[in-house]
């Protein structure tokens, strides 16, 4: 336990210093390279959480069984690790007792716990020759225009995650008269291992920018680990009417949803500690740019992830979101020329461990629309970037 909670603060440790610019904190860093490019920004090499997983055996091996691998049966702990080895061959090495688990014979639906050690005997390329080869996969033409799509806004790949560029507009999921969804589209991505990406994170259907999706079971149980215990940096940009009074600062809440039957009950609403279903909530602000008093660029930094948190927290500090159609609530306010009536609100930055022990710095290109209001304001989007000095807690 000790180990593991000293690696997850090394990978902490190396992603704060991945998140903050070079220099002082009012210096201007460098040109950034431009987001359209599918690289990562900045990837550095922190001391890996996990062993890498190996495609073939060379010889005898003893793996223990991850923390992410707790409950999965022995088959599909194969099927993760040694795509290449086909089911009737693995049947034949449990029957044989060359496959052992701590020690003992094992069947394929054995059950695996953490720190059990998998005994692999030597493995090579022929072993996958007891099956006959798959077949080539043929795909809908619908599933092939969904590949074609999410290959089309990813903004980088791995082995292990795909990092997407969700425009405004699209659900992460499916919900209520929801049909088109990322979830259902990440389908068209499935391998022949009969692994398709999946989601170990989401933003809100009107909010745009970076989405991070794993390849892998294995990759989705790190990655997901790695936002609950806040391993994550996340920066967000947002139009806002007015002006803050304070230029920087931080927003500490208790948020739980509204009560009613209408849609004011879908709304989160500020809260006290110790209400029903009350979740605390802070975020970190800060003023980028502002044309004159009418409006104001923010950069956000959510610490916790509840729902809606940095609309409701915009919304508290008395600065909604521009085109936000559940909490933009200012009277008499007129939208300015030029400007589309859609939420401004981008998932701008994310950094985050890997499960290959790097570090994966990645940012995402502002939408159409927050990119016409940028050039018509005169924001440059290259501009520093003030909240990424802001604390954590």
């Amino acid at each position: 336990a000790a180990g593991t909670r000293s690696t997850r603060g090394a990978l902490k440790a190396a992603a704060d210093a991945a998140f903050r610019s070079p220099g002082s904190a009012g210096a201007k860093p460098k040109s950034p390279r431009p987001v359209a490019q599918p690289a990562i920004e900045d990837v550095r090499e922190v001391p890996k959480a996990l062993p890498a997983l190996p495609g073939k055996a060379a010889g005898v091996q003893s793996i223990p069984v991850r923390d992410a691998e707790e409950g999965l049966r022995l088959d599909r702990w194969f099927k993760e690790r040694f795509p290449a080895l086909a089911f009737g061959h693995l049947q034949k090495l449990c029957r044989t007792g060359q496959i052992r688990v701590d020690g003992a014979r094992a069947k394929t639906a054995t059950r695996l716990s953490a720190g059990m050690v998998v005994r692999v005997p030597p493995l090579k390329d022929e072993d996958a020759a007891d099956e006959p080869a798959k077949p080539a996969i043929v795909r809908a033409p619908a599933l092939s225009k969904d590949a074609e799509f999410l290959k089309s806004i990813a903004i980088y790949e791995d082995k292990d995650v795909l990092v997407l560029n969700k425009p405004h507009g699209l659900a992460v999921q499916g919900g209520s008269g929801t049909t088109r969804h990322v979830d259902g589209m990440l389908a068209a991505l499935t391998d022949r291992a009969g692994q398709k990406p999946r989601l170990v994170h989401r933003i809100d259907k009107d909010t745009a920018g970076v989405l991070v999706t794993a390849k892998t079971r294995l990759a989705a149980a790190e990655l997901a680990r790695a936002f609950r215990s806040r391993a994550t940096r996340k920066v967000y940009w947002a139009l806002v009417p007015g002006v803050p009074r304070t230029r920087q600062g931080r927003i500490s809440t208790y948020l739980a949803k509204g009560e009613g039957d209408g849609p004011e009950g879908e709304l989160m609403q500020v809260a006290e500690h110790g209400d029903r279903g009350a979740s605390h909530a802070l975020t970190y602000y800060a003023v980028v740019d502002n044309a004159g008093p009418k409006l104001s660029w923010l950069s956000l930094k959510p610490v916790t992830g509840r729902t809606h948190q940095l609309r409701a927290h915009c919304v508290h500090i008395g600065h909604p979101i521009v085109g936000d159609p559940k909490y933009f609530n200012v009277e008499n306010w007129e939208l300015p020329g030029g400007l589309q009536n859609k939420l401004h609100l981008l998932a701008r930055r994310l950094v985050i461990p890997l499960p290959s022990g790097k570090v994966l710095d990645v940012s995402a290109p502002l939408p159409p629309h927050m990119a016409q209001s940028w050039n018509l304001l005169g924001f440059d989007a290259g501009q520093y970037d003030p909240i990424v000095d802001a604390p954590e807690d």
